[in-house]
């Protein structure tokens, strides 16, 4: 696999420079809202899911007052980085009514369960649990937690590498710690490997992997339009990075932890073999914030002149930026400070059915949308 060079990025611009935008409060009061997205064909309603267990519905600007589901005595919050932590819908959900939740139990492992919704559509039936997947996980923290289904159908979910003193398990192909998987959950019982998985006739790593090298990609998405799938990876000491893979690829990168931390060696600290690495297309250092929140590309039709801009922030920052990202190259970045305000803690950012992205802001318990004149 061929590396790809990081951006040599030129000094943010401020917001403006033709760009105009805002945040539009859509929901406060939620508890620690980590994740925010809608099932296919849904113009109604938003999926809030919340760090403590369960996953609320917005509908009209105002929460639903009984949640869609509630697993708070199933899920494990002890560790900062535990908790419910990931919601997909399937793309058949309007015919199956399928669910899938990423979260860690409460012996700290990572569960990929399918629930069904019930005969009201604001609720899914508790009774209907189906686990996909468990992966166990040494430590409370770097659980990772994204669920998304591609354009090809696939589930992935992102793994972070175990934790604390656990990070050889990124470059561990024996381990699902530190990966991309890719499963297809219509497939098989509880699913299939996907036979164009990379390392499926491989005896030496595990056929679910799809990539490889992570640290924690608490966040990654795919550009609704162009298929290209970006990650966010949580850095260690001094890196925050976004890795890029094009729709074109048919997986097996390796985006490098814990050989290098964004487009620095980390172990060895000097004289690192990149060969075969892929170097991320973004990265800024920790004077900046601490830990990154992917974003998406902007594809709705609500604020044309966002189109093709990707958004992401950091949990520390408190700021919002964006670059355009044709072709995984990023250009044009801009730093939209005056809209930001007083963001704190942005832990997500979230898209409905049409494309519109949102913000989430854990401490202030609140969902923005991001809208331009």
């Amino acid at each position: 696999m061929a590396a790809l060079a990081c951006d040599e990025s030129e000094p943010l611009q401020p917001n403006g420079d033709g760009l105009s935008m805002s945040l539009e409060l859509v929901a406060d009061g939620l508890d620690q809202p980590l994740y925010l997205t809608s099932p296919p064909g849904d113009a109604e309603r938003l999926f809030v899911v919340e760090r403590e267990g369960t996953i609320r519905i917005v509908r009209d600007a105002a929460v639903v007052s009984t949640p869609f589901l509630d697993l708070s005595g199933d899920v494990a919050t002890e560790g900062d980085e535990q908790g419910l932590l990931g919601l997909a819908f399937h793309p058949l959900y309007g015919a199956n009514g399928y669910a899938y939740v990423n979260y860690t139990d409460t012996d700290g492992h990572t569960q990929i369960v399918r629930y069904t919704a019930s005969a009201n559509p604001d609720v899914a039936d508790a009774a209907s649990a189906f686990t996909i997947l468990t992966i166990e996980q040494p430590v409370p923290n770097h659980n990772g937690g994204q669920l998304a289904f591609g354009p090809d159908g696939m589930l992935y979910i992102g793994m972070g590498d175990g934790g604390t003193g656990n990070s050889a398990s990124a470059q561990d192909f024996t381990s699902l710690l530190g990966s991309i998987l890719r499963i297809d959950v219509d497939g098989g019982t509880p699913y299939a490997i996907p036979s164009d998985n990379p390392f499926v006739s491989d005896p030496s790593a595990l056929p679910e992997i799809w990539a490889k090298g992570l640290r924690n990609p608490w966040r990654f998405s795919f550009d609704r339009s162009t298929g290209d799938l970006f990650i966010t990876d949580v850095g260690e000491d001094l890196m925050e990075e976004i890795s890029y893979q094009p729709a074109s690829s048919g997986g097996g990168e390796n985006y490098g932890w814990d050989t290098m931390e964004g487009s620095d060696c980390f172990d060895p600290p000097s004289g690192c073999v990149t060969t075969d690495l892929v170097l991320p297309i973004h990265e800024y250092e920790h004077s900046e914030g601490c830990s990154i929140t992917g974003g998406y590309v902007y594809r709705g039709n609500a604020s044309p002149a966002l189109a093709g801009r990707y958004f992401f922030s950091d949990f520390c920052g408190s700021w919002l930026r964006s670059f355009e990202a044709a072709g995984g190259i990023p250009a044009n970045e801009l730093d939209h400070a005056d809209a930001a305000g007083p963001l704190a803690g942005v832990a997500s950012f979230g898209e409905d059915d049409a494309g519109e992205i949102y913000v989430l802001s854990m401490f202030q318990g609140t969902v923005h949308r991001i809208v331009s004149p």
